[in-house]
């Protein structure tokens, strides 16, 4: 049976972290806060004030625990798990038709406003579609990318859209070259793991669908769009058809980041009009609250940390490397490894800082005792196993990712070449190495006498 938003759903329900609300909700004034106070479960919103008859699904997944419900895997095998999927690649097919095409919407009756969009935060420039995948092609090769782009509805067929420096932003370079309006199609509402192969970072010619079809051990189907040349999944639950203007830009922004921050993005971007809306004819809209720690974090850290963990499993032909956490905000990473070799940590703590994703700019290695996914066991570590002097390097003037507030931006957003520059640190937190056993041994944690025999709940009534 194929993956939708659906099946997705009653997974989320299975598992018990589906809460589903009748109660009257305000996208534009109410939902934002439901959102954010629910780090621990789904939302199923089921009567939408100003928007009769819609349904809209948020936080899933709202943590890790629901990225590894998707996978059908549990926390701790998460990252291996996505890891090797990863590596699978199944080509898209081609159908005639599916349920995104039961109802559509062409010409003067496209009306984003019907469309309950909420508000994230309080300083946000309106409704933002952040639950939006944009596909786009190389005019060119015919090349396809799929990627997240915050969508600001800006009318009844318009939207702003931010362009990160990456490929979807070398598409459009092309069309504005030659001066022509470039096709996308942005899909709302699927399977979260079309979310994380859109997520992904790779080459430039890396189908993003092909990675969909290799996470989901299945062939996504597709069908063609209405009004523009471009395929989209045949179940997804709505579609918007549409061309981004060239050399046009206008003020968007600003909105609620993943940082948790305003600081970043705003200015002048691309304006995509929108020609076309095709959906099931009981579409569940998909609302995405942004911000650290959200939804919206939680698709990018999971393939993240699967690209990072076979990385650095590499480095000098083998390390024991076994698992990677990215951290809150997205731009730190935690790696657990048992170290062999003196220096080897701090090798792999390089490697990760040059990898695919710009994000990491703190990176610190863990030996194998600490549970990566107690923050307190790796603050602990930190602050118990690091010897600043000498287990901590910074790394001065390298380009950050573009949405890293702490950086220099020396090129604005709206333009080809955006981009910050700023430092990096590695944090070598693991204990001496096996290879100097007695070190290593000083290290060694405490523990009870009864350790792993004795259990509290046996001594409760």
């Amino acid at each position: 049976m194929s993956k939708d938003m659906r099946t997705w759903i009653q997974q989320l329900r299975d598992a018990g972290e589906l809460l589903e609300i009748s109660k009257s909700v305000n996208p534009l004034t109410e939902m934002g806060a439901l959102l954010w106070q629910s780090k621990q479960k789904a939302l199923l919103f089921k009567n939408l004030e100003g928007y009769p008859g819609w349904t809209s699904l948020g936080n899933g997944p709202a943590n890790l625990r629901h990225c590894a419900v998707a996978f059908e895997t549990d926390l701790e095998g998460l990252i291996p798990t996505v890891s090797e999927r990863m590596k699978r690649r199944i080509a898209p097919q081609t159908v005639e038709t599916g349920p995104v095409k039961e109802v559509i919407y062409k010409g003067e009756d496209v009306d984003l406003t019907r469309i309950p969009v909420h508000i994230n935060g309080i300083k946000d420039g309106g409704p933002f579609i952040a639950s939006g995948l944009c596909i786009t092609k190389d005019p060119d090769s015919g090349i396809r990318n799929m990627s997240f782009h915050r969508l600001q509805v800006k009318g009844r067929n318009k939207t702003g859209i931010l362009l990160v420096p990456r490929h979807t932003s070398i598409n459009m370079q092309k069309y504005e070259e030659k001066n022509q309006p470039m096709p996308i199609a942005i899909i709302i509402g699927h399977h979260p793991l079309y979310y994380m192969a859109a997520a992904t970072t790779g080459p430039y010619e890396m189908d993003e669908l092909e990675v969909a079809g290799g996470l989901l051990g299945e062939a996504v189907k597709m069908v063609k769009c209405e009004t523009i040349d471009i395929e989209v999944p045949y179940d997804a639950e709505i579609v918007l058809e549409g061309h981004v203007l060239p050399g046009y830009r206008e003020e968007e922004g600003p909105f609620s980041e993943f940082q948790d921050y305003y600081i970043a993005g705003t200015g002048k971007n691309p304006v995509i009009e929108i020609s076309a809306i095709t959906m099931r004819k009981d579409a569940i809209f998909k609302n995405l609250q942004n911000g650290s720690e959200t939804e919206g974090c939680m698709f990018h850290k999971v393939p993240m940390g699967a690209a990072l963990y076979d990385r650095v499993r590499s480095v000098g032909g083998f390390t024991n490397v076994k698992n990677v956490i990215v951290l809150p905000g997205i731009f730190g990473v935690a790696i657990q490894m048992t170290p062999r070799f003196h220096g080897e940590a701090k090798n792999v703590l390089l490697a990760a800082l040059s990898g695919e994703y710009l994000h990491p700019k703190v990176v610190m290695a863990v030996d194998d005792d600490v549970n990566i996914y107690n923050e307190w066991e790796l603050l602990w570590s930190l602050t118990t196993r690091v010897n600043p002097e000498e287990d901590m390097v910074v790394i001065p003037g390298t380009r950050i990712h573009p949405m890293d507030p702490t950086g220099k931006e020396l090129v604005p957003p709206g333009t080809p070449g955006w981009h910050r520059v700023g430092g990096k640190v590695i944090i070598d937190a693991t204990k001496p190495p096996i290879c100097a056993p007695e070190a290593r041994e000083e290290f060694e944690r405490i523990l009870p006498v009864g350790h792993g025999k004795v259990r509290l709940e046996d001594f409760l009534e």
